[in-house]
């Protein structure tokens, strides 16, 4: 059902300071950099060879990725694994009983995604991607 880790996304205070680090110092490429004004969030795509790496940042204090860098600090906050069919996908979850955050998919910047909580998987959030034909 999960054909793939797409990305792993990191939570930075500054996407300029991070990007100094992934790209300067340890040689990732930039594809795309973009703000979610719907999530408060700025975010960075790297080329990772075999996935990538997602870097983001919150736009305002309040933002859940804000909270989650208050209590958590910088650091691993998904990892999205592709799905060929997000709608099967979370059928098959929640039949397995696992929780999700999403019951149902919702736009995301690349196809649709949904979000399985990380109570349901030893403490990591998940999220499911389901690739826009054109990306």
């Amino acid at each position: 059902m999960l054909n793939r880790i797409d990305h792993v996304g990191i939570v930075v205070n500054s996407i300029d300071e991070s990007l100094h680090t992934y790209c300067d110092l340890l040689g990732f490429k930039l594809l795309e950099r973009l703000t979610i004004a719907e999530h408060l969030v700025e975010a960075a795509f790297l080329d990772a060879g075999n996935g990538a790496i997602e870097l983001i940042a919150p736009t305002d204090s309040q933002s859940g990725t804000a909270r989650f860098l208050q209590s958590r600090g910088e650091g691993t906050h998904h990892v999205c694994f592709e799905v060929d069919d997000i709608n099967v996908a979370l059928s098959e979850l929640r039949n397995q009983g696992l929780r999700l955050i999403d019951e149902t998919p919702r736009q995301g910047v690349h196809g649709l995604v949904a979000f399985v909580h990380p109570k349901a998987t030893n403490g990591l959030l998940i999220e499911l991607l389901q690739k826009d034909a054109h990306t």
